[in-house]
């Protein structure tokens, strides 16, 4: 294994398996919404925009946690593939804010556009920089990717609960009480 994430082993562990478990989480939530009792919005391009990140945010997460856990033999390689993790997260992030944009049973506040748009650009963006950088300064790099990890695990727990309340107080209102 590299030296320079020998120190990391255990960080990742608990990040990656944080991840795991919380997809699982989403798995549940997502079966009770589809629940015909339920009385929320049903929209393929509102779980688009709204469900489904979160559910990449922690495979991705889960994904680093793995790459930077296996026994790689060189650095460059390792950068190959955060930065390609980094890079497709920040397509998807790009084309999950076009998704909220063209959705049309959810109005999006300032709240909702930070943590589903411009959070994840910037947690991917900083993925895919630090990982281009990962040769010529790992020790920085690797904060950097650590902290681009953990802030995607924090962003899927909050849009996952914000999701969750969102859904919990539209069961408490009465069908014509609810906003359009």
């Amino acid at each position: 294994m590299i030296p320079e994430l020998v120190e990391w082993e255990s960080y990742y562990v608990i990040v990656g398996s944080s991840a795991a478990a919380l997809t699982g989480l989403m798995f549940v939530v997502v079966a009770l919404i589809a629940d015909e009792t339920v009385r929320a919005p049903k929209s393929s391009r509102t779980l688009a925009a709204f469900g489904t990140p979160n559910i990449v945010h922690f495979c991705a997460a889960l994904i680093v946690s793995a790459a930077l856990s296996a026994p790689w033999h060189r650095l460059a390689n390792v950068g190959i593939a955060v930065g390609s993790c980094g890079a497709a997260g920040l397509a998807y992030a790009v084309i999950t804010v076009h998704r909220a944009r063209r959705q049309t049973q959810y109005t999006p506040v300032l709240e909702d556009w930070l943590w589903h748009g411009v959070f994840p650009v910037v947690a991917y963006a900083a993925m895919a920089i630090a990982a281009a950088f990962l040769t010529r300064d790992a020790a920085q790099s690797l904060f950097a990717v650590a902290a681009a990890v953990l802030s995607l695990v924090l962003i899927g727990i909050h849009n996952a609960w914000d999701t969750v309340t969102y859904l919990a107080v539209l069961q408490q209102e009465p069908p014509d009480a609810r906003e359009p």
